[in-house]
């Protein structure tokens, strides 16, 4: 399994999650093996929001063939896309730093996005 997260610097599991999945600097992408052990860790640059705009940015991660974008929020209209190409979304609001919320989903922790939290904006 290969996770995307939203990341404010490209420091891996030190990094900070960003807010905002469209808006972040970086992605950092982990693997995991069958037993949920991380096998893989890398930091992956993403597209300039103001010049791809939020399909490109969707685009982006949707061809770094992971299998799921855990973030804090993000709207319906990214949310559907996501899940249309079979990316599973998972929402954490609480954890700041990636290795941190990396941990609890590791140990099922993380949930689903509820679509009724998507953002309003």
């Amino acid at each position: 399994m290969k996770i995307a997260v939203p990341s404010e610097t490209d420091a891996k599991m030190e990094s900070m999650r960003s807010g905002h999945f469209g808006h972040a600097p970086y992605f950092t992408i982990v693997t995991f093996d069958d037993d949920m052990n991380v096998t893989g860790v890398e930091a992956a640059k993403n597209v300039d929001h103001d010049a791809e705009g939020c399909g490109g940015v969707i685009e982006h991660v949707i061809g770094m063939d992971v299998d799921g974008i855990l973030t804090a929020g993000m709207g319906m209209p990214p949310f559907t896309r996501f899940t249309n190409a079979g990316i599973t979304v998972y929402s954490d609001t609480t954890t700041p730093k990636v290795g941190d919320v990396i941990e609890l989903f590791a140990k099922g922790q993380v949930p689903r996005m509820d679509p009724s939290n998507a953002c309003r904006h």
